[in-house]
């Protein structure tokens, strides 16, 4: 009985030699040894000793290890020497928990299970441990830890790095035991689909996504992203001042102002936020703000970025200056050189260069000039320059829309004016607009009834208002064609298209009424850039083919007048 027991033992320990050569090969190594084996044991569960191995037998093992009935395995087998065993190895317990003495053969087939054991160790601390990366569900494979470390196999966690084990249609683990070893089988280092979809959510990831949709300029998609990573993690600097930049890229400078400005709350010595808000500030208009932020900006600012400033600054002061002594000519002239400093979408700067277009009876200029500037939102341009500047900017552009027509826009913003500054100019301005507007509205309706006398008297009443209005000069213009005043019409299609060069309605109606007046010429000029700006229209096309005919059949008959006044005066002389 006892040569049974005795070669069942020999079996069981070769499933376990098996066992941890196999978690030689495929797990990680270990930077620190695995702790020796226990030594309890009980009459009727007998722990598994691993075979005696001699040193002569290791050291052939290492050559081939099918010799001793083992998988061959990838890495090499080391060979620790008898006397290279530790003196707390040498003096191992010989009897059980309860008291009972184990032989002399196996106290002996214990000891070269430690050597053996000691082998194994040594190959798996033969390469650098490389730390796992795994998520808390990956750790239910502690069952098979605790397991495989009862039965002498050891598994450390750091080797079992995100190893999942394949499931039947049963739900048990695809794992084959024998007896309390546990064989992992053919495991399948594949990524989880939870992992997958962590590794999605990294706010990191999103992050270097957002950069590389930055680099091939798409800049919404980028933004997306970075608001992605910024609800995931809302306290990284780095993700609002990369959104800044995409946000100005869009040209949207105000929202990317508080962005950029979120960055820096958060870490106040980012340097790259610190640049990027000052250079904001400096398109702005905000001389001082980005002066401030350049300081601060550490080695990442320049000697010329703070003189630029510094000169916007002065060039803003001179603007200011000019504004109040309504010099237009000199406010032209200081606001293009602080556009030229990099205030291209300063509020306050293109509102003084419109109102100085404005003045100097330049709408055209004037209009583009506010066309070209950024569109604001009202609420963004009061949090970040105050309501007396945007009321300022606002009642300009309602001016200006006014001029070219735009009458409903007009009125728009002139109420959102009124409504942050209620100051007797801005009332005063609306009131007028609303009068204009009106004005417009009357005359219209009677000249759809072809009352042409009222609605002309009704645009004299809105001119009064303001003459520089080139919508009720055109208008107006209009009525007198129809009564046939087509010099008084000329006068105010001309005073219409000197406020607005572009204004093909009045040069369309002035052709007309040169035509009219039988000013062929005249007409054959303002065809011709009509053509230029409209090639395809049929009824320019033929109203010009019409005046360049009775052009040239006016000249014909003024080529027979002379003809026949030359034919008249002469005079016949006869010889005597």
């Amino acid at each position: 009985m006892a040569e049974i027991a005795e070669r069942s033992v020999e079996i069981q320990l070769g499933c376990g030699l098996m066992a941890a050569i196999f978690q030689l090969g495929k797990s990680k190594p270990s930077k620190q040894p695995v702790p020796p084996l226990p030594t309890k044991s009980s009459a009727n569960d007998l722990t598994p000793i691993r075979p005696s191995i001699t040193y002569l037998d290791a050291k052939k093992s290492a050559k081939n290890p099918r010799k001793l009935g083992v998988k061959h395995s990838t890495q090499p087998l080391s060979i620790t020497p008898r006397n290279s065993i530790s003196h707390d190895q040498k003096h191992v317990r010989r009897s059980t928990s309860d008291g009972t003495r184990i032989s002399s053969k196996q106290s002996s087939t214990f000891s070269s299970s430690h050597k053996m054991s000691q082998v194994v160790n040594l190959a798996n601390t033969k390469k650098p441990r490389r730390e796992p990366t795994f998520t808390p569900s990956d750790l239910t494979a502690t069952g098979a830890l605790n397991r495989a470390s009862s039965t002498g196999n050891i598994m450390l966690l750091g080797q079992l790095g995100n190893l999942k084990q394949q499931k039947n249609q049963n739900g048990s683990s695809d794992q084959k035991t024998i007896g309390r070893v546990v064989l992992m089988g053919n495991i399948v280092k594949q990524p989880s689909i939870r992992s997958h979809m962590l590794n999605k959510l990294d706010p990191d990831v999103l992050k270097c996504m957002g950069n590389e949709h930055y680099r091939n300029g798409r800049f919404e998609e980028a933004m997306a992203l970075y608001d992605q990573a910024i609800s995931i993690n809302p306290r990284n600097a780095c993700y609002y001042s990369n959104k800044s930049a995409a946000l100005m890229s869009l040209g949207r400078l105000m929202e990317a102002v508080i962005e950029c400005r979120e960055a820096i709350r958060l870490d106040p010595f980012y340097h790259n936020a610190q640049s990027r808000l000052a250079r904001l500030y400096l398109r702005l208009g905000e001389a001082e703000k980005a002066i401030d932020h350049y300081k601060q900006c550490g080695r990442k600012v320049e000697r010329r970025d703070i003189a630029e400033a510094q000169d916007l600054k002065r060039s803003i002061c001179n603007c200011i200056e000019a504004h109040k002594l309504r010099d237009y000519s000199t406010l032209l002239k200081e606001s293009q050189n602080a556009m030229s400093f990099g205030a291209d979408s300063a509020p306050q700067i293109i509102a003084m260069r419109a109102e100085a277009l404005m003045k100097l009876q330049r709408h055209e200029e004037a209009y583009i000039t506010i066309q070209k500037g950024p569109n604001f939102e009202t609420e963004l341009c009061t949090c970040l320059f105050g309501s007396t500047k945007t009321a300022y900017l606002l009642i300009i552009r309602a001016q200006v829309y006014t001029l070219v027509g735009r009458f409903d826009d007009g009125i728009a913003a002139a109420q959102e004016a009124a409504k942050l500054d209620l100051s007797n100019e801005i009332t005063k301005i609306l009131r007028r607009i609303k009068g204009l507007a009106s004005a417009r509205l009357k005359g219209n309706d009677l000249f759809k009834e072809s009352k042409y006398t009222d609605a002309c008297s009704i645009y004299t009443q809105g001119l009064e208002q303001e003459q520089y209005n080139s919508v009720l000069l055109f208008n107006r213009a209009a009525c007198r064609f129809k009564l046939g005043q087509f010099e008084k019409a000329v006068e105010d299609c001309t005073a219409a298209l000197v406020l607005r060069s572009s204004y093909l309605k009045a040069r369309f109606k002035r052709a007309d009424c040169y035509m009219k007046l039988e000013r062929w010429e005249a007409a054959i000029q303002d065809y011709e850039i009509l053509l230029q700006e409209k090639p395809g229209n049929e009824e320019v096309k033929r109203a010009y083919l019409d005046a360049k005919i009775q052009l040239e059949r006016e000249r014909n008959e003024d080529q027979k007048q002379r003809k026949l006044s030359n034919g008249s005066n002469l005079v016949l002389v006869t010889s005597n």
